[in-house]
């Protein structure tokens, strides 16, 4: 038989070690400082080859990293510059789209033997603009047929256009069909299908399935940009950034995430709401509050490495540094509700 005395001290150690557990659950979790070349970095894109990391960006900084910027890490902590795949812009591009002079948001993929780099070549505030691709056997400028072959135009964009081609995001989805979404403002983001042979369109001069947008009145364009596609659990899914970027720490950007059962959408968020009327779930955002460090969290883009763990790049707008574009990474935690949350891997 169990006494009173007995049953009450049980009682209290398990109450104190169920405050414990509340405690450690509450506590933040300690993540290590990114140090390295970590800023200027705007619209990064993630890869892994054997055992080394690589992040492609918007070309900022000096010489052949100011037309698109490429660092790597062994460790996701420390980064440094990394080969730079073009020393000049092609000189299609430099046809295509007059005044521009570096290489925005570019998209970083491993298909057939080959990484495809698909950029994005613009001006600010114009619809001019076009995607091109490049590729090479390896990242890594110490092995052997190591090099960039730029493969030329994939998709152009002019005025009588209602989308803007900047932004690239490429997926090969479950029955071997490959597609590139893009788009920043104007009627919102698009999905184009691609000729897996080449990875450029399939039918060129097809117009392209609208996949999101933001209703705007008459005349203003669609604050949205910046998709990227990957799957899981059965699902397609769609990040996208809302809002306004490259305003330092008064950047209203965030990230927000929505799923499909096809590539074509649509795609909806948690609670039913459709992209193509502005629709989605938060997935990052950095509330407008004084203590809130990094601002303007968004351009995210996915990568899935060999052990399953899903892992997020995007830039934001580092208060400390006085509202400088930095390098921020972190990975997905699915829920039982078959969502995901973003949890920092580093500082």
């Amino acid at each position: 038989m169990i006494s009173i005395r007995t049953s009450a001290r049980a009682g209290t150690a398990l109450l104190l070690a169920i405050g414990a557990l509340a405690a450690r659950a509450q506590a933040p979790v300690s993540v290590p400082a990114m140090q390295g070349d970590i800023t200027p970095v705007h619209d990064p894109v993630i890869t892994r080859e054997r055992g080394l990391w690589h992040v492609f960006s918007t070309g900022l900084g000096d010489g052949p990293q100011g037309l698109i910027a490429h660092r790597t890490s062994r460790d996701l902590v420390t980064w440094q510059k990394g080969a730079a795949p073009f020393d000049r812009l092609p000189d299609w591009a430099r046809r295509a789209v007059p005044g521009a002079t570096n290489i925005w948001a570019p998209d970083i993929h491993y298909v057939d033997g080959r990484y495809r780099l698909y950029y994005s070549v613009s001006t600010f505030g114009s619809n001019r603009s076009a995607i091109g691709l490049a590729t090479s056997p390896t990242l890594d400028p110490d092995a052997p047929g190591y090099g960039w072959r730029d493969e030329g135009l994939v998709v152009a964009s002019a005025p009588q256009d209602d989308f803007n081609a900047i932004d690239p995001a490429f997926l090969a989805d479950a029955d071997g069909r490959q597609w590139l979404a893009l788009g920043s403002f104007w009627t919102g983001l698009k999905l184009f299908a691609l000729d897996p042979a080449t990875g450029k369109l399939l039918r060129p001069g097809a117009p392209p399935r609208a996949i999101a947008r933001r209703p705007v009145p008459a005349g203003a364009p669609s604050i949205v940009e910046a998709p990227f596609l990957f799957r899981h659990g059965g699902y397609y899914w769609l990040l996208a950034s809302y809002d306004y970027c490259c305003k330092g720490v008064n950047s209203t950007y965030y990230t927000v995430i929505a799923r499909s059962r096809t590539p074509e959408g649509p795609y909806l968020g948690k609670d039913g709401s459709t992209m193509l009327a502005g629709g989605g779930t938060i997935l990052l955002r950095a509330d407008l509050q004084e203590k809130q460090r990094f601002r303007g969290p968004g351009h995210a883009g996915h990568f899935r490495d060999a052990d399953g763990t899903d892992y997020l790049v995007y830039h934001a707008y580092d208060r400390e540094r006085r509202g400088a574009p930095v390098l921020r990474i972190a990975t997905l935690r699915w829920g039982s509700d078959g969502w995901p949350t973003a949890q920092p891997v580093v500082e």
